[in-house]
Order: C-alpha cells, then structure tokens, then sequence
C-alpha cells in the first residue's frame, strides 16, 4: 500500500488534526474543538492527537492485534502519560478516529466520529463514517450556525454547544469519541473489505471530506481525480479556495471558517 499525506491548519491557531500512514496502514485523527473551555489537561489537542497517533502506529504494527483492540490499547497508553491531569473532566482532549489497515488480504476500517474512510471499487465508491454526533442537540447546532463566523454571537452560540456536548459525550445517550478511556474503541464502527476490490483509498478528517459532504463542491469521483493528479495537498488546496469565497460562513453555515483538514490517499 502506498500512502500520500498531508495536514494543513484552517487559520492561525495550531493544528489539531494528525495523519500518519506506512505500507499497511492509515490514520486520520481529527481533535475536538474546546471552544476555550477548560480541558483538565495541560498539554492540549495538539499533544494528544499526535501521542494518541503514534501510540496507535505501535499498537497495530502487531498484525495479530485487531483494529478494535489498538485502538483500545493506545487510549489506555496515551492516559498513562498525563495521569497528572484531570482525565475525568468532560472536556478532556478528545479527537475522531478513522483508520485503514491492510491485513491478510483484507481492508480493515475502524471509525469513531465523523472522519470518513472511503473506497473506490469497480463499482463506484464506499464511505464508511460515524455520524451519530450529528444526532444530538439539534437545537443548539442550529444556533451556531444562525451566526456567521468570527462574531461574538458565532462564539458564545459555539461555547453553549460544546458545553452541552460535553455532558453526553461517550456516554450511552450521545456519541463516541477517543478520549482518556479504552472503552470508547468498543463502540467503534468497524468492518472488512475484500482488498482486490479496492482501486484505491482515502481516509480525511471532516475539514477535507466537507468539500463533497457540506460544501457540495465535488463528488467523491472528483475528489478521487484530484487526489490522484496532485495528491492530499492540492485536495486540501481545494478545500481552501472554496471557503474563501465565502468567509463568513453564509452559504455554508460552519463552526470556523476554514477546519482543520488531514488526507491520507491509499493507492495499490
């Protein structure tokens, strides 16, 4: 498996998604806005994403471990890191998951929150994500959204949204996310996928899967184009250049005006 990546920030501040790839495997992890809320931790989205990362290279570079099992295995690892901090805070650094492994013969995907995998195969294209973030407090996201970007009013809407988020976030009434528990990874979508009908992969976080899913500004065959003429970095490319035409978020209403965006392209 040959793996093309690229990670770029969506503005000034640091960027919290992460991407890694090596002959048999891909991950994508894209770290939760805190919004400025207190987090318990003193190192940050930025730190957690990129141990949780590598702690995920480690734990399935041992083909015998199950995606489910890594996954549960670099959470556990990560948390013994910092066990200074306050890992049963709400707020606690959390990210989405997405991960595409090739073993045996088979394409295993494991996703946790809304960062996608998806495949080409001869008969067109699979996207396996988690959506179920999408489900809760309607009303609150609805009020983010009634604000453009970069006003108070965007702000504080987004504030009230990740505070109520917070509170049903990996708990049986919400949604999953990785976080400070092992136990997450048991509520993981995962599955197998034959590798001979994979042309090829992409595994995004959401800052570049919106370019088909919320801009709708491409198709995932177009994407798959892209990807293969100039790589994760002129996807990403394209990403920027569709919301600089709208900044402040009135056609596409938006938690930021540009995410955070990650690619890794699997090709065979």
């Amino acid at each position: 498996m040959r793996v093309a990546l690229d990670t770029q920030p969506g503005g000034a501040s640091p960027n919290e998604d992460w991407v890694a790839g090596t002959p048999t495997l891909a991950v994508v992890l894209d770290g939760l806005s805190t919004a400025g809320l207190d987090t318990g931790c003193r190192h940050g989205v930025p730190w957690y994403v990129a141990h949780l990362g590598s702690q995920l290279v480690s734990a399935l570079a041992d083909p015998d471990t199950s995606v489910t099992a890594g996954l549960a295995e670099a959470l556990e690892r990560v948390a013994a890191l910092h066990p200074e901090c306050d890992l049963g805070n709400p707020g606690t650094p959390s990210a989405t998951v997405a991960i595409l492994r090739e073993r045996l013969g088979f394409l295993d995907h494991l996703v946790l929150a809304d960062s996608p995998v998806v495949l080409e195969g001869a008969g067109g294209f699979t996207v396996h994500t988690d959506l179920r973030v999408d489900g809760v407090l309607p009303e609150l996201r609805a009020e983010v959204e009634r604000y453009e970007t970069h006003t108070a009013d965007h702000r504080e809407a987004l504030r009230r949204l990740v505070t109520e988020q917070r509170q049903i976030r990996n708990t049986p009434t919400g949604y999953w996310v990785a976080a400070s528990s092992g136990q997450a990874a048991a509520h993981a979508l995962v599955g197998s996928t034959p590798a001979e009908d994979v042309r090829a992969a992409a595994v995004l976080s959401d800052g570049a899967s919106r370019l088909v899913t919320e801009y709708g500004m491409a198709t995932w065959s177009e994407v798959f184009t892209t990807l293969r003429s100039g790589g994760p970095q002129e996807l990403i490319a394209t990403v920027r250049k569709v919301e600089a035409t709208d900044p402040t978020g009135r056609r596409w209403p938006r938690y930021k005006s540009g995410d955070d965006a990650a690619v890794a392209f699997c090709q065979w």
